[in-house]
């Protein structure tokens, strides 16, 4: 068993309090099963959320909704097992999503996921959304400052040029300068 879904299956059989559907979610083959958990109504949240994270491992489409709206999800845990799924589900969706969660200056609390997705993606979305993202952190007082370091350490391995000024302006927020200072350092140069 991948070590994310045993994890996740652990934390959804106690929040479960040990139904026995639970399991049943677990041990099922049946991607129809799972995929119908994602649209009946009355389903548990754990219900859904394990129904999505297997059907996303299982590349299966259906799980796109339901993982981006984990992913949106005020709990970590469940933030952190949506992106898991979305980085394997392989939707071209993916990276337009997480972008879009991001940058939404009202949802940045819950942006850190996103923006790990993001660079585990290297996708066109990637970049851009980062530094529009690591900019609005870099005013004065924000408290978002794992958000600020998740951007920067991940414009750091994309390795994009266009980072370069950005990153510059976090070598003078002393939470960021050490991280800014190692990105840089992976960004080539221009010759």
């Amino acid at each position: 068993m991948d070590e994310e879904l045993r994890s996740l299956t652990e934390r959804l059989r106690a929040e479960s309090q040990g139904s026995p559907a639970c399991d049943r979610l677990v041990a099922t083959e049946d991607t129809d099963e799972l995929a119908g958990v994602l649209t009946e109504p009355g389903q548990p949240l754990w219900a859904r959320e394990l129904a999505a994270f297997r059907l996303g491992l299982a590349g299966d489409r259906r799980a796109f909704e339901s993982l981006v709206l984990f992913l949106n999800h005020r709990d970590p845990q469940r933030c952190a097992s949506a992106a898991y799924a979305l980085a394997r589900l392989g939707d071209p969706r993916t990276a337009r999503a997480a972008a879009a969660l991001a940058t939404n200056e009202l949802r940045v609390a819950y942006a850190l996921h996103p923006v790990r997705l993001l660079t585990e993606l290297r996708a066109p979305e990637s970049v851009p959304a980062l530094i529009t993202t690591l900019e609005r952190r870099l005013r004065p007082h924000d408290p978002y400052r794992r958000v600020a370091l998740a951007c920067v350490e991940g414009l750091g391995d994309l390795e994009d040029a266009r980072a370069r000024p950005v990153l510059n302006e976090a070598l003078a927020h002393p939470a960021l300068a050490e991280a800014a200072v190692r990105a840089l350092a992976r960004i080539p140069r221009p010759r």
